[in-house]
């Protein structure tokens, strides 16, 4: 038999199939042939993969490849930590998909539109009638849903749960930073976004963001969370590992435009202001995403608030807001049954520099947090599925061969294989294009744009699913 591609010696770990240990992977047409102790045969590329782990491709169910946010690096930033498919989770869509056009290195990327006030929508209480119409405009562009930015640029509290109901009635998805007129970013706006799904499916965006001790303990405010979350099977979610939030640093009028970068600097003592976010930036408390070769790193001090006035404040910043207790609690708490009570882990990164999936997560297991099917459970296969993606996320024969291979000791992907494609390979980046994950609705659009649809079915999304259940 000769195959398309045959990984040697690796160590599989596949959660879908239960399957452990050292084993041979064999690819051809894009899809996992075999997987067994020992295969025979040739290969057009063979990659010996000895003392190292093999992987369902990594999924990364909350990052950011727009032009807002770094979008132009995105690609080569995720590629290079072993993300396989991905969901931006704000947009311009428009901007998402131009963006992969021109910096596209293999990956399968999703999109939702975000609704701004002024932006997207008209008001902060857009009538039904505006919402369908955004959504419909959305979902033919190629976007799978939208996303509500409450905790930056927050609608009233009628407006945000009419945009979760009309998503819902169209079969779209819905993602949610929590934040209302009423309640901010925090866990008070988490529980009131709970109440506002009225059982409603929602993709309830970084549950750690709400449990940062603004209101309560921290450890309080991730408990009531989690009751919360196990109460609520029509809401999904995902938290990330990394102490660093990403927020925008746009002053408007003489003040920070986003809600959330507000609150972040009044936890750092700095006035919620433009001088306060100069003071921040010079003090290093506020972090600039800052280009540097292929990809966003972080800038802090006076090189970092000259390049915020040079770009007139229209950049990200990054601010160390997250406490560890709260990101190892949810990332690791079940349920009763055994399953976990937030559906995956994330990075909330992309173009904004935490893409730590690989370190982070394989810390946690070093410290038995979680076991490496586990791990793999909440990167791969789980956000998998919340994305509709039925033939990703796991290894087993006949499933779609996207395949990362890691370097254990360093915590890092060695290779990124995407449908059978070695798109990154020990330092060097190798893949070009990629598919655009969407909907029949938006197929012919993705098209036009120079890009290949992967055509998904919403009604498969566990996002969808659980809320129907």
């Amino acid at each position: 038999m000769r195959y398309d591609l045959l990984i040697k010696n690796g160590y599989v770990v596949d959660y879908a199939t239960g399957r452990e240990g050292y084993f041979d992977v064999a690819v051809q047409n894009g899809l996992v042939t075999a997987v067994e102790s020992s295969i025979s045969g040739s290969a057009a590329q063979e990659i010996d993969a000895s003392g190292k782990l093999v992987l369902p491709g990594l999924v990364d169910s909350h990052v950011h490849a727009s032009a807002w946010l770094g979008g132009s690096y995105a690609h080569a930033m995720l590629i290079k930590a072993g993300v396989t498919s991905a969901l931006d989770m704000s947009g311009p869509g428009t901007s998402v998909l131009e963006l992969a056009r021109g910096y596209g290195v293999g990956l399968n990327l999703a999109t939702i539109e975000y609704v701004r006030p002024g932006h997207t929508v008209s008001t902060a209480d857009p009538a039904a009638a505006e919402l369908q119409e955004l959504l419909e405009r959305v979902l033919r562009q190629g976007s799978l849903g939208i996303k509500l930015l409450g905790g930056h640029y927050p609608l009233t509290v009628a407006a945000t749960a009419r945009a979760i109901k009309t998503a819902a009635d169209m079969g779209a998805y819905t993602a949610f930073h929590a934040g209302t007129a009423e309640h901010g970013s925090n866990i008070e706006g988490m529980l009131e976004a709970v109440e506002l799904a009225d059982g409603n499916p929602l993709h309830l965006a970084h549950i750690n963001a709400y449990c940062r001790g603004t209101v309560r303990p921290e450890t309080e405010e991730t408990e009531l969370a989690l009751k919360a979350l196990m109460d609520s099977p029509n809401i999904s979610c995902e938290s990330y590992l990394s102490p660093l939030n990403g927020t925008s640093a746009e002053i408007i009028d003489g003040l920070p435009g986003s809600m959330v970068t507000r609150r972040c600097l009044k936890t750092g003592g700095f006035t919620e202001d433009e001088a306060g976010m100069e003071a921040a930036l010079l003090a290093g408390w506020a972090q600039v995403n800052y280009p540097q070769g292929q990809e966003m790193t972080l800038l802090t001090g006076e090189p970092a608030r000259d390049y915020w006035l040079e770009q007139k404040t229209l950049v990200s910043v990054s601010f160390a807001v997250n406490p560890v207790g709260p990101r190892v609690r949810l990332a690791t708490a079940k349920k009763a049954d055994g399953g976990f009570i937030v559906d995956a882990i994330s990075t909330d990164g992309g173009g904004i520099p935490r893409n730590v999936l690989l370190p982070a997560g394989l810390a946690l297991v070093d410290l038995g947090g979680l076991t490496l099917q586990e791990l793999v459970a909440k990167i791969s296969y789980l956000p998998a599925q919340m994305l509709g993606l039925t033939n990703k996320g796991s290894l087993a024969a006949g499933w779609d061969a996207d395949i990362t291979i890691v370097d254990r000791l360093r915590r890092s992907a060695f290779a990124t294989i995407i449908g059978g494609q070695v798109c990154y390979m020990d330092g060097k980046i190798l893949g070009r294009g990629g598919r655009i994950i969407t909907t029949a609705a938006g197929a012919d659009y993705v098209r036009s744009q120079g890009l290949e649809p992967l055509i998904v079915d919403l009604a498969d999304s566990s996002v969808l699913r659980k809320a129907r259940k």
